[in-house]
C-alpha cells in the first residue's frame, strides 16, 4: 500500500490530526500532531488492510542551531522531531510517521517536551521511548518504565541535544 493511499485513509477519521505528507522522500512519510499518536497508531495496527504490527524504531532529531548567525538563516524554528518506522509483516508494506514537538515544553528552557506513549500499541515502544528519553530528553506520558537506558541514572542532561554540554567530570573521572 502506498503512503498517499494511507494518508488519504487517515485523512477521513483523523483529518484534524494530519499535518503533512512527503511522498518524494527516500522513506515517504506522514506527519501527524503529537496528541494523535496513540489513536492513529492503534488504527494503523488494528485495521486489517493496514496491519502495521511491527515498530522498528523511534528516532528523534533535534532541529536546533546553537550558532546565532546560522540560526538566523535557518528555514525552520527550533524543534524536536520524532520519527516512527512501522511495518506490516502481513502485507509487507512500510510507513514512516513523524511528529514535531517544541524543544522545551511551554517554551521554558529545561522543561522537557511531552508526547503520548505508543507502548500500549506496540510493546517494543517501551524500550525505544526510553532511549529517546535518555538521549534526547522527550517525556513519553503513559510509558510505565520511563527511565534512563544507556546513561547512568544520575547523569545530568540528554547527550544528543545540540545544546548539550559534556560535563568536565563525572564521579571524579575527568574528561579529556
Amino acid at each position: 500500500m502506498i503512503v498517499q493511499a494511507i494518508f488519504d485513509r487517515l485523512s477521513g477519521p483523523f483529518s484534524s490530526l494530519m499535518t503533512g505528507l512527503n511522498v518524494e522522500a527516500l522513506d515517504p512519510w506522514i506527519e501527524i500532531k503529537a496528541e494523535g499518536l496513540p489513536e492513529i497508531a492503534r488504527f494503523l495496527r488494528d485495521e486489517p488492510d493496514l496491519a502495521f504490527n511491527y515498530l522498528h524504531c523511534i528516532t528523534a532529531v533535534d532541529y536546533f542551531e546553537p550558532d546565532a548567525k546560522k540560526a538566523a538563516a535557518a528555514e525552520w524554528q527550533p524543534h524536536v522531531e520524532l520519527i516512527y518506522h512501522l511495518s506490516s509483516m502481513t502485507h509487507r508494506h512500510r510507513l514512516v510517521l513523524k511528529t514535531k514537538l517544541p524543544r522545551w515544553r511551554n517554551d521554558i528552557a529545561g522543561q522537557l517536551p511531552e508526547v503520548p506513549s505508543v507502548s500500549s500499541v506496540w510493546s517494543t515502544a517501551e524500550w525505544h521511548e526510553r532511549e529517546v528519553y535518555d538521549l534526547m530528553g522527550v517525556i513519553f506520558t503513559g510509558n510505565n518504565d520511563l527511565r534512563r537506558i544507556l546513561c547512568p541514572e544520575d547523569w545530568v542532561g540528554h547527550p544528543l541535544r545540540k545544546d548539550y554540554v559534556m560535563p568536565e567530570e563525572y564521579h571524579g573521572i575527568r574528561a579529556r
